[in-house]
């Protein structure tokens, strides 16, 4: 029996399915090969979200390595200023010891207020003020005391 008989004798419905087959047969053949068809362009349309995510991410990465080089950079500077303060309290610190301990020791450290005492307060004070111009009482203050002068007067020398 020869193929074209087989395929006469079967019914339209037979010759159908047989049809069917045929082409599923092909397609799985065919796409065996490595041919594809894809009439919706699903591919393209995957492809096209897929580097998207790509580009997404990627854009992700550089912010947060931005953000990570920014806040190393932050940390630096912070460090620069824990460092400046630090130095400047310790200078201040020596500064204003040397005064007292001066002060203390002077042969006048009971007796009223005297130009020579006067004298060494206000070069203590302009010290901590080239320290720290910004404190209270330095020129470069805002609503100062006259720079610091006025806040200081001599007494009347004990005699």
């Amino acid at each position: 029996m020869s193929a074209a008989t087989v395929f006469r004798a079967l019914t339209p419905l037979g010759r159908l399915a047989a049809g069917l087959a045929a082409l599923a047969c092909a397609v799985a053949l065919l796409g065996g090969l490595g041919f594809r068809w894809d009439p919706l362009n699903l591919q393209k349309k995957r492809l096209a979200a897929a580097q998207a995510e790509v580009r997404q991410a990627s854009i992700e990465a550089a912010a947060q390595e931005e953000a990570r080089r920014l806040e190393a950079q932050g940390a630096a500077v912070q460090a620069q200023r824990v460092d400046h303060y630090q130095q400047m309290t310790t200078r201040a610190e020596r500064a204003t010891a040397a005064a007292v301990v001066q002060a203390r020791s002077a042969d006048d450290a009971d007796q009223p207020l005297d130009p020579r005492r006067a004298d060494r307060l206000r070069d203590h004070d302009g010290q901590l003020c080239r320290l720290a111009p910004d404190l209270d009482g330095c020129a470069a203050a805002t609503g100062s005391a006259g720079g610091g002068d006025a806040a200081l007067r001599p007494g009347r020398v004990a005699g």
